[in-house]
């Protein structure tokens, strides 16, 4: 059975109409992946021999157990914010006369071969090695060693326990920032010393091996635990609302003044106002505006005011990063309804605009008190803000017709890849890398107010030429539309 499944996710990935741009961003992910890897393989290798040389007095083994503590809640919070339980598409699977337990168990299977439980061991096991080459007990290191890895795994399982609490909230990162916060405070204050506990577990593990029973034993109850959570959700109407909510009208008349893209407009501010994917993405906004408050106030960046420009790409233009990179896509669960209408597409696209644009002026004026910190960055804000306007939201509409990925709104939209694909990765170069690089080579060569004045000025002639960049954005949609009603039709 579990050689089915593999065959049937293996046939799915190469007939996506999104292979291409899957491999595209996996190959993407491959290089991140590769660094992650190298960098715990040197601190395997190294922390030894450094522990050693930093303090020689003090065991190195000693050192990093007490230490433990904080490498556990970094990879808890790591997890919970990157990794996913990867399900497979099991309701076609759920007319068929598979047990539900063997599909449980293989989805819960399959994240216990996660690359999250794999990178742990670059620098386990180099470090366990150089413990044994310098004469600690071989039983005793393969113990902790076997210890490390079934925290690693318990960490695992739990990250999908708070997941599953939380996917239906919509501050559903909030959970996990309490949990580990308090973790830390609770330690940092010295009310309960956790720091101390996991170095006596580990410990105790090390001179007592027949104490890793007891790790086994919280991994084996997680198992079980997630095998519940994730059975009792195994029905082909688990998707269905069990509560029914009195429908929230809005007076949307202002729209009207924008003439024939109106109806577009009111469309989208329904979706951003109604479904929990949209809603709760308004809160990131919060934090993109006081995103400044981070790094106006370090003196380190006083002297490097090219890089006020990327700050004030991101504060001006949160939402039209957050909400563009995603046209299509916010309509995917309708697109091929959309599309079937007697409409002009560039109006569709318009609206897409007009929103992005308002957006990026609402959060320049409401980031000016930043003023507070110097008129250099109220200047390279107003600077950014017009560079946004004018060719950032051209861009992103661009970089829009590639998206293949449908996405689903009733899910929560903190840290949630659902419907990200390669553009979304690729996209960053364009609106935030080649902006700051102009800005920073003029504000070298020239001046920071002839830098500011280049980046206003491409700003300014993006805004002249709309019009003809609308009607190039529109005949590559119209190009991909067919193949964007494919690849939405295929993730239903």
């Amino acid at each position: 059975m579990i050689k089915n499944f593999l065959k049937l996710e293996w046939k799915s990935f190469l007939r996506s109409a999104s292979f291409g741009k899957s491999v595209a961003a996996k190959i993407l992910m491959g290089f991140f992946a590769l660094y992650f890897i190298v960098m715990s393989l040197g601190m395997g290798l190294l922390m030894y021999h450094g522990l050693k040389k930093t303090f020689p007095d003090q065991d190195p083994l000693v050192i990093v157990n007490n230490n433990l503590f904080y490498w556990i809640i970094a990879d808890l919070m790591f997890r919970f914010f990157f990794q996913k339980l990867p399900v497979i598409s099991v309701k076609p699977l759920l007319t068929l006369p598979i047990k539900r337990n063997k599909i449980v168990n293989y989805v819960l299977g399959k994240s216990v071969v996660s690359f999250f439980n794999y990178l742990p061991l670059f620098a386990i096991i180099p470090f366990g090695t150089t413990l044994i080459v310098n004469g600690y007990p071989l039983n005793s290191v393969l113990i902790w060693m076997l210890a490390l890895t079934l925290v690693s795994l318990c960490v695992n399982f739990l990250n999908f326990i708070i997941e599953s609490f939380s996917a239906e909230k919509e501050l559903s990162f909030l959970p996990i920032i309490a949990l580990t916060g308090g973790l830390f405070v609770l330690n940092y204050f010295n009310v309960v010393s956790f720091t101390e506990i996991v170095a006596y577990g580990f410990n105790a593990v090390y001179e007592t091996p027949v104490l890793i029973g007891i790790l086994i034993l919280v991994l084996i109850c997680l198992y079980l635990f997630n095998f519940k959570i994730l059975k009792q959700t195994l029905f082909l109407d688990s998707g269905l609302k069990k509560e029914v909510k009195e429908v929230n009208t809005s007076n949307l008349e202002w729209t009207n003044n924008f003439g024939s893209i109106a109806p577009f407009m009111q469309l989208d501010l329904k979706l951003l106002w109604r479904n929990k994917r949209t809603k709760s993405s308004i809160w990131i906004l919060l934090i993109g505006l006081f995103y400044g408050l981070i790094i106006y106030p370090q003196p380190m960046y006083q002297d490097k005011p090219w890089f006020f420009a990327f700050v004030g790409v991101f504060v001006t233009g949160i939402f039209l990063i957050n909400f563009g990179q995603f046209i299509p896509a916010w309509d995917s669960g309708y697109y091929k309804l959309l599309m079937s209408q007697n409409i002009k597409y560039e109006q569709y696209l318009k609206s897409k605009f007009t929103l992005m644009a308002f957006s990026v002026i609402i959060l320049f004026v409401l980031s000016i008190p930043y003023v507070y910190f110097g008129w250099k960055i109220l200047l390279a804000h107003f600077a950014a803000a017009i560079y946004n306007v004018g060719v950032n939201t051209h861009v992103i509409l661009y970089g829009g017709s590639f998206n293949r990925k449908k996405i689903n709104l009733d899910q929560k939209a903190a840290f949630n890849y659902q419907g990200t694909g390669a553009v979304q990765w690729l996209i960053g170069i364009p609106l935030f890398l080649i902006p700051m690089i102009i800005f920073a080579l003029f504000n070298f060569l020239v001046s920071f107010e002839v830098a500011c004045l280049v980046l206003a000025t491409l700003g300014v002639i993006g805004v002249v030429f709309h019009q003809k960049l609308m009607k190039a954005i529109t005949k590559k949609y119209m190009e991909s539309k067919y193949k964007m009603i494919n690849a939405f039709d295929q993730n239903n």
